[in-house]
């Protein structure tokens, strides 16, 4: 009987370990796959042709700096949005609210988050573009700045549910502590278990940004799909384009092994790299912190 049971445990600790280093094979297949397909780019496009300001591919002009900027634009301004209602709403409900409305909240936050991004873009195309052209007086209402008002509500349900369950881990000690030494509901709030949720609270902000730049149909249908320089202040007002709509829009149509074909995966190589770049950061964050605290604590 404790030999079979001590074979069952190694056979579930082997698939578990095996679940674990999947995942970093995947991600390394992905980026093998992506390398072996745009790495043709550099030697098919000259270096001042793929950093210039232009993105016209029929007639050979491969600048990727307008989707870069494009795409930096609408996470930038979507975060901006999408971070204080998300962290608020997380707060709210894990600190503040009672728990009848705890329980409403968190299932309808739970399914914005499942709401398909087509449906908000089309939602995004017949009611918030209409109403911004109007009201901020615009030529259009496909701008950067709706598609960062539809990005922001997608992140929102991403942050909220990391965050607030982060909120959650926290010991009751560490409240009735602060409440002890006199501290009000908000100085507990903001200076004892905000900072001690702040690594589970950066990952919440990671994922959604992840959630926003890995995004396409939604900035596709709102952005308005022009390839220019996004640099000023005024370029969230006016029509862009990410990386990933250029991916989606001219994937389909373009011949297999061509300049535009490896181009294209080019740029889906820099999103990876910037995926990345962004994880890497905030994971460098949470480790710093987690070392602070234990060093605090010894």
């Amino acid at each position: 009987m404790e030999k079979s049971l001590n074979w069952r445990e190694f056979i579930i600790t082997r698939l578990i370990q095996t679940s674990g280093y999947s995942a970093i094979v995947f991600v390394a297949l992905i980026f093998f796959f992506l390398l072996r397909e745009g790495i043709p780019t550099l030697g098919e496009v000259k270096l001042s042709n793929l950093l210039s300001a232009r993105w016209y591919p029929i007639e050979n002009y491969f600048g990727i700096l307008p989707l870069i900027t494009g795409s930096l634009v609408v996470t930038i301004g979507a975060m901006l949005i999408a971070f204080p209602l998300g962290i608020g709403t997380a707060v709210y409900i894990s600190e503040i609210a009672p728990r009848w409305m705890r329980e409403i909240l968190k299932p309808l936050v739970e399914l914005l988050g499942g709401l398909p991004s087509v449906v908000l873009g089309f939602l995004g195309i017949l009611l918030v573009s209409p109403f911004l052209r109007v009201f901020l007086d615009l030529p259009t209402g496909l701008t950067a700045f709706t598609g960062s008002l539809l990005l922001g509500g997608i992140a929102v349900p991403t942050i909220v549910s990391v965050a607030e369950d982060a909120l959650d881990a926290v010991p009751r000690s560490y409240r009735e502590g602060a409440w002890a030494l006199g501290a009000t509901r908000w100085q507990t709030i903001w200076r004892v278990t905000l900072p001690a949720a702040k690594s589970g609270v950066l990952t919440a902000v990671m994922l959604g940004v992840g959630r926003a730049i890995g995004e396409t149909m939604t900035v596709m249908m709102v952005t308005g799909n022009a390839p220019v320089l996004a640099i000023k202040l005024g370029s969230w007002f006016s029509p862009v384009r990410t990386m990933t709509a250029t991916i989606a829009a001219e994937m389909g149509e373009v011949a297999n092994g061509s300049v535009h074909y490896h181009t294209l995966f080019f740029i889906g190589m820099v999103l990876f790299l910037i995926s990345l770049g962004v994880n890497i950061a905030a994971s460098s964050v949470v480790f710093r912190a987690k070392k602070r605290a234990e060093r605090i604590l010894s």
